[in-house]
């Protein structure tokens, strides 16, 4: 029988095989016969990727970009957010041009479409790779609907510096969990089958290390040792590559001396021939060319470089289109080199079905029927609400009960504009919901609510606009900050409990948004210490797109809930978390520093050769004499509103040889009042290396739901592919020797076994 079915099984995978191979030879053989027909400037066209023009319906063929698309000297465009624009953009580009090849359109589909999903921080914290794929795959659909086939995302850039603007838009501090994040993501956008009508090319980006860059401040130089970029930053891309991403996207940065955009060993020896990428490379925006301001050479000179390199597509810098025709002629690239970065736009283009259908991603009925949905708009719910972190709950404030009089206090209360967070590009954000309507409506008649906005975002008006730009603006108050503080206790005077709506602007956080301080500002803090001052239970909800310094708060205010940037949803999310609806589950995907001076501050660190061995502060080993060297609030931290108990840690083995398995288990138990979810995290540590390891890498986790008193089992299997590491000679491979195994809550509060592992 066994022998029938695995006879079966190899004739299936045979059959699947030869099919995908006709499936193959049938597309490389048009794309071959259709660039056979193309001359050297329309091959160069395919490489051009310019931003859209903003042109009125019915008018595309007197736009700035119609005489360029009719030359035949674009291959895609992006940010065209309306399926009708897109629609006859792409009629004119397939009626109007010699050889009838049709546009690729993208667009920054980065947490949702319309339908707008927490920012990728938040989602990080959910540790729910269901709940990821499924916010990827809602918004590939939708953003199908209206035109778009291609989007920036994800990024999977790794950071341990929350002054980077851009750590709101990544999955934080660890490899291992991000890995899984971009797996997702990518199988979310592109499901299994690329050309059906609701799925979209993914590119992930930034690649690579941009999340490193000196001083956290944005576009910086990153620098790094090899090792370190193999074993802690690299994973995530290759995941993605791994996961059959379409294309990535090449950084900013330079590694090793050289700009992304122009690094051989990056694009070609890495991606390509190291990890067997076969999709297309794309700059980022005006990356090429910024590669003068580098030092790297004049403009003609940048671009062949980047070519060079292995990047096929140059986004908005037109270098390609206009210097590569010189270039070849001098010699210095190749026909091959522009032959082969044409092919591979034009297969990725042919892979989602362009070719058969130019508007099969045009279908304005379907646009009508698809976006921002109730059904959608009621999953982003559940889902922001996963994302939730429970940083604090003195004495159980939370959740609230019910026929309460509740005083809601602050700027980012009624801030519609700022729900969605940064990168929400496709977003309506006159339909978000506030937490003043979420709660509003969550209440009704049962119970009481009372509002006041009590301080502007920032008593500096500029330093506020910086930070709710792209019509994410917060409306100033006019009134001294005294009066607007006096207001609001006014209206909490006789409030059972104070929930103030506290933190950063959208755009206090995204592209171009880094920041030396990351305290709550100032004007903000100065309202809450008022409120505090009342005597009243003050809950913080606290809106953020970074890790913050909340020492202060930490050891003042009694509740703290970190609800990030929930997305179009974000008010009824909060209030059903609020009011006991929901039981927050999310757990940190970076650590939250207790000053800027601590940072990087990270769980998966190094040791030192004088480590703290006992409490902070102890002279000659590494310390600060100020401020302890945990942080604040550690990675995978998160409470709940009920608790768990951790029972004792079961190993399978303490001896184990060559490819056996150890199997770790421990019980859990609910052993509170309320249903919850937890999220049960392993951790490895190799104790002796052939070079340094951190003292502890995540390596499982499991988010199981219990009800009050239930306890459940919960396994991890850890073979030798989970101790590999990338040794001083870059080879993947694992060491005998000793391990210590760690089970627990968070990378601080774990349980710790040892075994012995020998090859």
């Amino acid at each position: 029988m066994k022998k029938s079915i695995l006879i079966n099984a190899f004739l299936l995978t045979s059959v699947l095989g030869l099919a995908q191979n006709t499936k193959d030879a049938k597309m490389h053989q048009f794309v071959g016969n259709l660039m056979s027909k193309m001359t050297l400037e329309e091959k160069l066209g395919q490489l051009n990727l310019p931003a859209s023009s903003d042109f009125v319906t019915g008018a595309v063929s007197s736009s700035d970009i119609a005489e360029k698309v009719k030359a035949g000297k674009v291959g895609g465009v992006f940010n065209i957010r309306s399926v009708t624009k897109i629609k006859e953009l792409q009629e004119f580009a397939v009626n109007n041009t010699r050889l009838h090849i049709p546009l690729l359109f993208g667009m920054d589909v980065i947490h949702g479409y319309r339908t707008i999903f927490p920012i990728p921080l938040g989602m990080s914290a959910t540790w729910d790779m269901g709940l990821v794929e499924r916010s990827a795959q809602i918004a590939a659909s939708e953003a199908s609907a209206d035109g778009i086939q291609w989007t920036f995302s994800p990024m999977v850039d790794l950071t341990r510096d929350p002054r980077w603007g851009r750590t709101s838009e990544g999955n934080g501090e660890d490899a291992f969990l991000s890995s899984a994040i971009a797996k997702a993501m990518v199988h979310g956008y592109q499901g299994d089958d690329l050309s059906a009508p609701n799925t979209i090319m993914s590119c992930v980006k930034h690649y690579a290390l941009y999340g490193a860059a000196e001083g956290g401040r944005d576009y910086n130089t990153t620098d790094m040792s090899r090792v370190r970029m193999y074993n802690e930053y690299f994973p995530p891309y290759k995941a993605a590559v791994d996961a059959g991403v379409g294309s990535v996207m090449v950084s900013f940065n330079e590694i090793d001396g050289v700009p992304a955009s122009g690094n051989k060993w990056l694009v070609d020896d890495v991606l390509r021939k190291q990890w067997k990428f076969n999709g297309f490379v794309v700059s980022d925006y005006t990356g090429i060319p910024e590669m003068v301001n580098h030092g790297m050479g004049d403009f003609q000179t940048v671009n062949a470089l980047s070519l060079n390199a292995g990047v096929d597509m140059d986004m908005v810098g037109e270098g390609f289109l206009t210097t590569l025709k010189k270039s070849m002629q001098e010699g210095k690239v190749s026909m091959a080199q522009i032959n082969k970065a044409c092919e591979r736009i034009l297969i990725a283009k042919y892979q989602l079905g362009l070719f058969d259908d130019p508007y099969k991603y045009c279908n304005e009925a379907r646009s009508a029927k698809e976006v921002f949905t109730a059904a959608n708009r009621a999953e982003a719910r559940k889902i922001a609400a996963q994302s939730f972190v429970l940083l604090k709950n003195n004495n159980h404030i939370l959740p609230l009960s019910a026929g309460k009089k509740i005083a809601l206090v602050g700027p980012l209360a009624n801030a519609k504009e700022n729900m969605t967070g940064t990168w929400s590009v496709g977003a309506d954000n006159t339909q978000s919901v506030t937490l003043l309507k979420g709660l509003t409506d969550a209440i009704g008649t049962n119970g009481k609510l009372v509002y006041a906005k009590g301080s502007n975002l920032e008593d500096d008006e500029e330093m506020q606009k910086r930070q709710t730009m792209f019509g994410k603006d917060i409306a100033r108050d006019g009134r001294t900050a005294e009066q607007m503080i006096q207001e609001a206790i006014s209206i909490s005077a006789d409030a059972d409990v104070i929930v103030a709506a506290l933190g950063e602007g959208a755009e206090s956080s995204g592209e171009s948004a880094s920041k030396s301080e990351i305290d709550i500002p100032y004007a903000q803090k100065r309202l809450l210490k008022a409120l505090l001052a009342t005597g009243k239970p003050v809950v913080l909800v606290l809106f953020n797109g970074r890790p913050l310094t909340l020492s202060w708060e930490s050891e003042n205010v009694p509740a703290i809930l970190d609800v990030w940037f929930a997305g179009s949803e974000a008010g009824d999310a909060i209030a059903d978390a609020l009011l006991g609806k929901v039981n927050p589950s999310g757990k940190l995907s970076m650590s939250f520093p207790r000053n800027v001076g601590q940072i990087p501050v990270y769980y998966n660190h190094k040791n030192t050769g004088r480590p703290l061995t006992g409490k902070w502060f102890a002279k000659f080993q590494s310390n600060y004499i100020d401020v302890p060297n945990d942080p604040l609030y550690p990675f995978g931290y998160g409470l709940s509103y009920t608790q768990f108990e951790y029972g004792a840690m079961q190993l399978s083995a303490k001896q184990l040889k060559g490819n056996q398995t150890l199997t770790v288990t421990v019980p859990v138990k609910n052993t509170g009042k309320y249903a919850g979810k937890e999220v049960v995290q392993l951790y490895i540590r190799d104790e002796v290396g052939s070079i340094t390891r951190p003292v502890q890498e995540l390596k499982g986790f499991n988010k199981i739901e219990l009800a009050p008193g239930e306890t459940k089992n919960i396994s991890f299997e850890i073979t030798p592919e989970l101790l590999k590491f990338y040794n001083g000679d870059l080879k993947l491979d694992w060491e005998s020797g000793d391990f210590q195994i760690m089970v627990g809550t968070n990378s601080k509060e774990v349980q710790v076994a040892k075994v012995n592992w020998q090859k």
